[in-house]
């Protein structure tokens, strides 16, 4: 069985985009893959992070995990911060980067652009996020065209130890999407749907109430024909707004547009707003009931638990290879 790894951080609201791009196609995922499922704290404090507010999100994301469909008989849910592997691997996969390609990655311009004081974990989060995929023996790993770039990298640095040192580590294939990778913003829909968006109509987080949801979508933007119909480069609103209603739903865009012909915006608008809410509704339900359980608790130790064992053997390999320590069996 082919393994998955994949990792989000704690940072905040998860969006419907987050969701449907990703969140919803793991648990079809665990049912054909070994899947380890990380909530990758230890990236989020490349930029500062309120203390409490972190452990309350890490926690959060971990009930939405579960809350979403991810069954911890089937996959392994674990807390990044909890198994060291990922920050000794991530020092020695460091060691084996170049500062330039470090530099050229785009989320590291775009997040340092204008700023004098830029943290050093910006620059060299990379490593650390391949030495989360590497430790695992990964074969996919299910990303956003926003992460492609990371991959590359990824891969790259899995090629040079390899040729350097010791031909250990299982070099990751990228695993896209085909439908609904990226869902765009309501607000803006050119933009990725993002959590860190500051008009907060521009996006559903999968906590929202009913009220909260059916205002979003009726204040989205869509276009002045009023004819729902799918035209992703001249007609971006209508188009994502027909995406999310057929994944949720479960009808082909075709079959949609049929059944809102010569029918305005207004009652589509009204129709999605409840696919939402039915979709939503048992994942708020089970977030709720988990968030302060100790069977929460209990997963996260079981999946850490796991996750350690099985990176605590890579980070060995790693060692031996590079010559660090004592020679270990």
């Amino acid at each position: 069985m082919k393994t998955i790894f994949s990792g989000i951080q704690p940072s905040g609201t998860i969006t419907l985009g987050n969701y449907i791009g990703a969140l919803k196609q793991f648990v079809e995922l665990q049912n054909e893959y070994n899947c380890f499922f990380c909530i990758v704290d230890q990236h989020a404090i490349t930029v500062p992070q309120d203390r409490l507010e972190l452990r309350k999100n890490i926690r959060g994301l971990a009930a939405l995990y579960l809350a979403v469909g991810i069954d911890p008989e089937k996959a392994t849910l674990f807390i990044q911060s909890e198994v060291p592997a990922h920050a000794q691997a991530g020092w020695m996969l460091q060691c084996v980067s170049y500062i330039g390609e470090l530099e050229r990655m785009t989320q590291f311009k775009d997040k340092s652009a204008g700023k004098e004081a830029v943290s050093a974990g910006l620059l060299t989060y990379p490593p650390l996020m391949a030495a989360d995929i590497l430790l695992y023996n990964t074969d996919l790993v299910p990303v956003g065209e926003d992460q492609k770039q990371h991959l590359e990298l990824t891969r790259d640095l899995a090629e040079r130890f390899n040729k350097k040192y010791n031909d250990i580590f299982t070099l990751p294939e990228v695993s896209i999407p085909k439908v609904g990778a990226r869902i765009m913003s309501l607000q803006d829909p050119t933009k990725k749907m993002s959590k860190s968006d500051p008009n907060q109509k521009a996006f559903i987080s999968l906590l929202d109430d009913e009220k909260q949801i059916e205002k979003k979508i009726k204040s989205a933007v869509t276009d002045s024909e009023g004819i729902v119909k799918y035209d992703k480069e001249n007609r971006p609103g209508i188009s994502n707004l027909l995406t999310i209603y057929s994944i949720l739903g479960g009808m082909q865009i075709s079959e949609i547009e049929a059944k809102y012909e010569g029918k305005g915006y207004g009652e589509f608008k009204a129709d999605l707003a409840n696919v939402v809410i039915n979709a939503l509704k048992p994942i708020q339900e089970r977030y709720n009931q988990l968030l302060n359980s100790t069977e929460l608790d209990e997963i996260l130790d079981k999946g850490a638990s796991k996750a350690n064992q099985t990176a605590g053997k890579m980070v060995k390999k790693m060692e031996n290879a590079m010559g660090l320590g004592r020679k270990r069996k």
